[in-house]
């Protein structure tokens, strides 16, 4: 069994967040995924505190296990949405596209764990400073927004940079990454696009079959124009966006362009117009299964791969 500072931290059984996608990472899935044994989160994304409230009611109707709420700063309710996590009292807070900095002390005063999402080591060193509990370090090989730095390189660079526990996130998605997350010093991981495929992941069967599909080279990064870029599969409406990005739209038109494509694709699986968030390890999704099985699975692989290592030192 695998036990590490976030478990105990935490109070989980096994070391597996499940990415707080937006639009995806509802109150049933988190639950599922705390049931069985990680830590479930839910995603505001840019949803107003009056659904994010719901979500999390949700859970806490199905799991009595930790869960939590990822909060994308940038998001227009996010004032408020933060606000409702500290009054539900969730687990934890993890935090992404912005400095969470103002909320810091309101999280901590409800007893909330704070975990921020870091792409670079700047970022991890100025989150240190304000007082999170732990960081998740992710690598641009993930679904949804991502940075320059690959998990490989920014994982110790983050661990050397800080004395909180690191998380790894980024093209992890079996036993291998967990184990080889955890040679780079992480105590744990982070999974969004495995859990896709999740039986109580509620995405249209169109947007689950892509991923289950999805070849070595089946996603592309759009959005570098307008400085957020994102992971997507290859899609028409990836392939459209890139052709506008480069080809003279102006930077307006661009982000109308992008309004509701990740709606469009999660609820309604549109092939046309839909924006398929996903990442690199896409192509190692072949399977539907429960969350709960996914979490035990990446674990009970991880296990023989750390015990193995030792065949190569002498």
């Amino acid at each position: 069994m695998i036990v590490t500072p976030i478990t105990e931290m935490l109070g989980i059984k096994y070391p597996v967040f499940q990415g707080g996608m937006a639009w995806v990472a509802d109150g049933p899935l988190a639950a599922a995924v705390s049931n069985g044994g990680g830590l479930g989160i839910i995603g505001a994304g840019n949803a107003p505190a009056d659904y994010v409230r719901s979500e999390i009611q949700k859970a806490k109707a199905l799991t009595d296990k930790p869960f939590g709420v990822n909060i994308m700063l940038m998001s227009p309710f996010a004032d408020e949405v933060a606000a409702v996590a500290a009054e539900e009292k969730v687990a934890v807070v993890t935090t992404g596209a912005g400095n969470p900095s103002k909320y810091m002390e309101m999280w901590k005063e409800a007893g909330i764990k704070v975990i921020p999402v870091v792409a670079s080591v700047a970022m991890a060193k100025l989150m240190t400073r304000l007082g999170a509990s732990a960081l998740i370090a992710e690598g641009g090989e993930s679904g949804g927004h991502v940075g320059e730095l690959t998990t490989m390189v920014l994982v110790p660079l983050v661990v050397d940079s800080t004395d909180l526990p690191v998380i790894a996130a980024g093209g992890i998605a079996d036993g291998r990454g967990v184990a080889a997350a955890f040679m780079l010093g992480a105590v744990g991981v982070q999974m969004g696009t495995r859990f896709l495929s999740a039986d109580e992941c509620s995405i249209h069967p169109t947007y689950k079959e892509k991923v289950i599909k999805a070849g070595d080279l089946c996603t592309m990064v759009t959005g570098k124009k307008l400085g957020h870029p994102v992971r997507s599969l290859r899609t028409n409406f990836a392939r459209e966006y890139a052709k506008a990005e480069f080809g003279g739209m102006d930077d307006e038109s661009l982000e109308k362009m992008g309004v509701g494509a990740l709606r469009k694709a999660v609820q309604e699986g549109d092939l046309k117009e839909g924006c398929f968030l996903a990442g690199q390890i896409a192509a190692m999704v072949n399977k539907t299964q429960p969350a709960a099985e996914i979490v035990r699975e990446v674990i009970e692989e991880a296990e023989p791969v750390l015990r193995g290592a030792m065949k190569w030192v002498k």
